[in-house]
């Protein structure tokens, strides 16, 4: 009788044991290199910088198994800059992703906090700027659809992600503006993905209102916010085809600004508005169409190469401003985890209004160009832990 006792107890400690398993994972990024610029506010410039094509961060993501295929999940990273230690996101403890969630294994995950955007989810990927072999110097101009790789993070966010069936998994979100005054500086969105052998496909939907303007879902004061303005809508759609050791693909977004007073630098945290007479002021309705093409080649196992071309075309108060971003990079990986990269971008602007900031050259994670022109090349290396 004792026995059945002691058998019984220790089969319930192991089920027991089974049932709470938990796992926490250190892990991070760290990009740096050294970029020379030919026109920086009127200069030439070499610097040593962070993140020139992926955000250097650390975090710590978790799952516990709740049971009957149901987890509880976490994440919590923090983006950096390497060469002086500042945090990517200003005043923010966890500023890239902080959120909890349930993961239920047939029926999906629901998380909160502060996150990602299903553009950036779904669509993301299939872009050059989103992926290490093109990355945020390869962003569209301004970052104006939220394609680059994590560079916009919205507060207060409900996210729903579908489990994938055939192929085909399904995002959706709302992001609370936390005011009494509910629909100032919210955002919600839906997106839609397809992966299946060498096809991959992707389409969403998101829009901020008000974003930038004080407190809410995308804050000015910590670099989130890419624009201000009294509403931004994005369209986009996208797919690429891998074949052996190549992969091609197309990608188009729309971005409708309404009532936009200003921008920002993307990656330097500078305004270029109404108050900033060296860059001009931007006011009013903008529309920016975005057309990328892209493809990567691995030439051996370690040494890759790659390229990317956006037209975008633009309509700014009567004007059709219309930029030209081309992108190459060679990648030559020491390991899994380590590798070196070779980067040069070329952007120039025409067309646009010249008392407007749209009409300088501003390769995304750089300081503008006085001109139209703007040339950037940069030498790297990345770290995976």
């Amino acid at each position: 009788m004792n026995k059945t006792l002691l058998a019984a107890a220790i089969s319930g400690a192991f089920a027991v044991s089974a049932h709470a398993q938990s796992s926490v994972t250190l892990y991070g990024l760290i990009d740096t290199g050294l970029v020379y610029t030919n026109n920086q506010q009127g200069h030439s410039n070499w610097q040593e910088v962070s993140s020139s094509t992926q955000n250097t961060v650390f975090g710590l993501k978790g799952s516990e198994d709740l049971g009957g295929g149901l987890h509880a999940v976490f994440k919590l990273e923090q983006g950096f800059l390497l060469n002086n230690g500042a945090q990517a996101f200003s005043g923010d403890g966890f500023g890239s992703q902080a959120w909890v969630g349930l993961q239920s294994d047939p029926y999906g995950t629901v998380t909160l906090g502060r996150q990602f955007d299903v553009m950036n989810d779904l669509v993301g990927p299939l872009t050059a700027e989103f992926n290490t072999w093109g990355g945020s110097m390869a962003a569209h101009p301004f970052e104006n659809d939220n394609l680059a790789a994590n560079s916009v993070v919205i507060n207060n966010t409900v996210k729903y992600t579908s489990p994938t069936f055939h192929g085909v998994t399904v995002e959706t979100m709302y992001s609370f503006s936390n005011k009494t005054n509910f629909g100032d500086n919210r955002s919600y969105g839906f997106g839609v993905s397809y992966a299946e052998g060498p096809v991959n496909l992707a389409a969403g939907y998101l829009q901020l209102n008000n974003a930038g303007n004080g407190s809410g879902a995308i804050t000015s004061g910590d670099a989130s916010a890419n624009f201000i303005a009294q509403r931004q809508r994005i369209w986009s759609l996208g797919g690429n085809y891998t074949f052996g050791p190549a992969t091609v693909g197309l990608v188009w977004s729309h971005t409708q600004m309404d009532n936009t007073s200003g921008v920002f630098s993307f990656g330097t945290g500078t305004y270029l508005g109404a108050d900033d007479a060296s860059a001009g002021t931007l006011a009013g309705s903008l529309r920016l169409d975005n057309y990328e093409v892209n493809a990567k080649y691995a030439l051996t196992p370690a040494l890759s190469v790659s390229g990317a071309y956006t037209y975008t075309h633009g309509a700014y108060n009567g004007a059709a401003p219309g930029w030209n971003t081309a992108m190459l990079q060679s990648d030559y990986a020491l390991s899994k985890r380590t590798d070196f990269y070779l980067e040069g971008v070329y952007q120039n602007v025409h067309g646009a209004p010249p008392d407007s900031v749209l009409s300088h050259a501003m390769i995304n994670t750089l300081s503008p160009s006085s001109t139209n022109t703007q040339v950037a090349v940069t030498v790297g290396l990345r770290h995976t832990f």
